[in-house]
């Protein structure tokens, strides 16, 4: 194990009734003009969004909103939010929603302190030395940024899909986990949450740093998690234990408890974020088909890696005499888990407009981004590994 140093401050709050305690919250951390952030109807539905507004009405906070956030968050609400907080004085920005709600609170609280394009930031043209402060209550079981250290905006001037250098500037204060929200998600949104938090996993996981057995089986154990709550979801929505564990699984499989002392990959995030830059895929459902492709182009580096991988998380047997079996039978068990739950496992069921001819450009994009080639850590990906990849995906 590396030596490491790890700070993870944020306030959890978890649990059914939980949002009620926002307005508290809110004030605890020095708000008292909220920006608050969210996307469509569906907060509307699910009751959340009555629920925190009761409850910064009943603690005396006055409230803006920005409305209309989207998958795949955009650069155009993140200026746009930057101006009303500059405009109208705000001192705390409150996000309600998934991931793209919460990334784009985070990216407009650091935008706002920063004099100049906030895009600077994701460019590493400027540090990340200051944020207003950001809240969530989440109500999507997936991304993790309810207490990450990470951003992903993609700018619309460009199409470019990217994340900021981590920083614990960026974790939000507190975060309000109330499980009941998610119980009126659609199948396929669960499904892709699941996946994406399995690969928060997956990409701190497969690692050359040695010495790592207690990280190795929190891994393993939030996995084998994700997989048997995923399944009771997407069969009874109404299953609340399970959603109980998907939400808590999500936040402990991207805040970095089980990246610590490590040297982690990222590859197959990097792959994915250029799909969703060009054809605007949903996140999880990009990495169904990409991550299970990186698999079989990296799996010789680490037979036994991807040996223990299969024996461990998906319950196969370990042929000694030839690892490379089980290895494969791993790989075999992950994608029919994600065809299970109805992602897709081919270019084809992803998007029917992404077309082998593509390769080059999605290559020539990535190109695009400060030190693009060769990226991950596990097996450094070059750009004809990324070719090869992206041929598996076909």
């Amino acid at each position: 194990m590396n030596a490491f140093r790890f700070y993870a401050p944020t306030l959890f709050e978890f649990g059914e009734g939980a949002e009620k305690k926002t307005g508290d919250l809110v004030k605890q951390f020095g708000g008292s003009r909220v920006l608050l952030v969210y996307g469509g109807g569906s907060i509307k539905k699910n009751g959340a969004y009555q629920g925190v507004t009761d409850s910064l009405k009943q603690a005396g906070i006055e409230w803006l909103e920005l409305s209309g956030i989207q998958p795949n968050p955009r650069s155009g609400k993140v200026y746009e939010g930057i101006e009303i907080c500059r405009k109208e004085n705000r001192d705390f920005i409150l996000a309600v929603g998934g991931g793209s709600a919460i990334d784009t609170a985070k990216a407009i609280g650091m935008g706002v302190l920063y004099d100049g394009d906030f895009w600077d930031l994701f460019a590493g043209k400027a540090p990340i030395e200051k944020t207003l402060p950001v809240g969530t209550v989440l109500t999507i079981s997936a991304a993790g940024s309810e207490g990450s250290d990470s951003i992903v905006i993609t700018q619309e001037n460009g199409g470019l899909k990217w994340g900021i250098p981590r920083t614990d500037v960026v974790r939000p204060k507190f975060s309000i986990l109330n499980p009941a929200f998610t119980c009126t998600l659609p199948a396929f949104q669960t499904a892709c949450g699941a996946c994406d938090m399995m690969i928060h996993i997956i990409e701190r996981y497969f690692t050359n740093t040695p010495d790592v057995d207690l990280t190795d089986r929190l891994s393993e154990a939030l996995l084998k998690t994700i997989h048997d709550s995923a399944l009771r979801a997407i069969k009874n929505p109404d299953d609340i234990s399970a959603r109980a564990n998907l939400m808590w699984a999500g936040m402990l499989a991207h805040n970095n408890s089980v990246g610590i002392g490590r040297v982690q990959d990222w590859a197959c995030h990097q792959i994915e974020h250029e799909l969703s830059a060009f054809y605007d895929v949903a996140h999880g459902a990009g990495l169904a088909v990409v991550v299970p492709a990186w698999m079989e182009y990296v799996m010789n580096h680490d037979i036994m890696r991807f040996a223990r991988f299969a024996v461990n998380v998906f319950g196969c047997e370990m042929d000694f005499a030839y690892p490379e079996r089980t290895a494969r039978k791993g790989i075999h068990r992950l994608r029919g888990f994600f065809r299970h739950l109805g992602l897709p496992s081919n270019f084809a069921e992803l998007d029917k407009n992404i077309k082998l001819s593509d390769i080059p450009a999605i290559i020539e994009h990535r190109k695009q981004k400060p030190n693009a080639f060769p990226f991950g850590n596990f097996v450094k990906i070059d750009e004809k590994g990324m070719e090869e990849i992206l041929r598996l995906c076909v």
